[in-house]
């Protein structure tokens, strides 16, 4: 900036204009500088095969129970634009329109290791051959772990379901199957670097 400050002052311009053209300069050098923490916030991306942003949710991912018939099986997902010092990523997936008060959690995996950028399909089965290893799976508000598939009341209008990836600053947060989403999620606030996320819907 000083050294900007001398070539202005070299121009020949008048007090006030070189007053305007450094406030110029510096307005730039600003936008440019959020421009690229913008830019830099919506590098990570997910993505599934099984799910298209905004589109309906597959049957085969759709619960069994509660009057719903579906596979309860967990999409496959993938990320990528995870930022430099990511140790451990964490994925949750979250109802917000649940008639509950305070939405309703169907998935919350942690601990998932910073080599991995994707779950298979059925992942959700912590008991399985695809659940990620060295991942933990918690309680969801079904009462128990590992992914629990969309089933909103009948005659409700479709709700919308939030999976959403979290780049995290450390290797493990502290916790085991027994805690709740919004423990997990008060742990995450403090550890997250970068998120994204992927949103399908589902109504009867």
């Amino acid at each position: 900036m000083l050294r900007l400050r001398g070539i202005v002052g070299a121009l020949p311009l008048s007090l006030k204009e070189r007053g305007q053209m450094l406030k110029t300069i510096a307005f730039a050098f600003l936008a440019a500088f959020l421009g690229s923490e913008a830019a830099a916030a919506q590098t990570m991306t997910l993505t599934s095969p099984d799910i298209a942003p905004g589109a309906r949710i597959a049957d085969e991912q759709v619960f069994k129970g509660f009057g719903c018939t579906g596979g309860n099986i967990s999409p496959a997902l993938s990320w990528s634009g995870a930022p430099s010092g990511t140790k451990s990523f964490a994925l949750s997936v979250y109802d917000p329109d649940a008639p509950t008060g305070s939405g309703f959690w169907h998935w919350v995996v942690f601990n998932i290791p910073p080599d991995v950028t994707s779950l298979a399909k059925n992942a959700g089965d912590p008991k399985g051959p695809a659940a990620p290893k060295g991942a933990l799976q918690s309680r969801t508000d079904f009462g128990v772990p590992g992914y629990g598939g969309p089933c909103p009341p009948q005659g409700d209008p479709p709700h919308h379901y939030h999976f959403t990836v979290f780049a995290v600053d450390t290797p493990k947060l502290d916790g085991d199957e027994n805690n709740s989403a919004a423990l997990v999620g008060f742990m995450l606030h403090f550890h997250t670097l970068a998120k994204a996320e992927l949103t399908g819907v589902w109504g009867h």
